[in-house]
């Protein structure tokens, strides 16, 4: 968990550097700090913390905060176990984040466009202080929203942070062989830039100065893509954000899945760091199961002409 939320601090950096915002917010809605125990050596479950928010200033002063007292385990006694001998909650309700950054190399990253860094930040939990690195994946989404997810497997010894005697005590109360010391991470970090920026509005970029990676990634004709869609609307809504079996999928081009807060998704789905770009969608459409284990979803579409025409009318946005 200590990469995985320091995580947070790059994707600020980033946008620090990138369309020259004055600053920039995370997307709590579509963002996730998800994590992983294993208990007696074979049996592995997946958690989150459900609120997490953060801000980048015009300087560079960054700091992140997660909000510990979110954290789901999908069993409310050991959330609030969890709360009270590993966190410690009522004394340090928040893990903290901060750093200062100066990313300006980082100017020249176009919509579309990924890169690989690493980045070193000040981690505060359940009263602990230390310094942490990082290896991390950024992808631009456009000039208003950029992603963040670790580049590597990102793992918590919990004696780092001198968590050790509460995951005992977890142990000790739930009657287990074993509880591992060491914690797997998954994250997914959206930022988006403030509406107080400076230079071009985030939602507003003028024809020809740059084409956007979703729109040239779309090869389908949405016009037949709303035909082929009429197989999905007893599951999908798309002309509202209303959820039916599925979620709705307004916006869904460019959007993390597993990010519809009101909708309750699969773990799998939950704790993922996809993006649904044109190309992950084709691949999870094709098959879903294979391409997501665990996914709720079961159709699959057979045809690719189905498939790109489809993502084309999602893309489009129908009125």
């Amino acid at each position: 968990m200590v990469k995985a939320i320091a995580s947070a601090v790059f994707a600020l950096a980033v946008l620090t550097g990138t369309a020259q915002a004055e600053s920039w917010s995370l997307s709590s809605g579509e963002s996730k700090v998800s994590f992983g125990s294993i208990k007696k050596g074979t049996i592995g479950e997946v958690h989150h913390f459900g609120e997490v928010s953060g801000q980048v200033a015009a300087d560079g002063a960054v700091k992140i905060e997660i909000d510990v007292a979110s954290v789901e385990t999908w069993i409310d006694i050991r959330n609030e176990r969890m709360l009270k001998w590993v966190f410690d909650s009522v004394n340090f309700p928040k893990a903290v984040i901060s750093t200062q950054l100066d990313m300006s190399k980082l100017q020249a990253l176009e919509p579309g466009e990924t890169l690989s860094m690493d980045v070193t930040a000040t981690l505060a939990l359940a009263g602990q202080s230390s310094d942490i690195d990082a290896s991390l994946f950024v992808a631009r989404l456009s000039d208003g929203k950029v992603l963040v997810t670790s580049d590597e497997l990102l793992m918590l010894d919990t004696a780092d942070f001198n968590l050790t005697e509460g995951v005992e005590k977890l142990r000790q109360a739930a009657e287990l062989s074993s509880i591992a010391q060491a914690a797997p991470i998954s994250i997914r970090l959206v930022f988006t830039a403030d509406e107080k920026s400076a230079g071009l509005s985030p939602a507003v970029v003028p024809a020809g100065l740059k084409v956007s990676a979703v729109a040239a990634a779309v090869t389908g004709d949405a016009a037949a893509g709303a035909r082929a869609f009429r197989r999905c609307a007893a599951c999908h809504e798309v002309k509202s954000e209303k959820n039916k079996v599925g979620p709705h999928l307004v916006g869904v081009v460019g959007r993390a899945a597993g990010s519809i807060k009101d909708y309750r998704y699969s773990e799998a789905m939950s704790s993922t760091a996809i993006v649904w770009t044109p190309e992950t969608l084709g691949e999870f459409l094709k098959d879903p199961k294979k391409y997501l284990p665990g996914t709720k979803m079961v159709a699959k579409l057979k045809k690719q002409k189905d498939i790109d025409n489809i993502i084309a009318y999602l893309a489009e946005g129908p009125e």
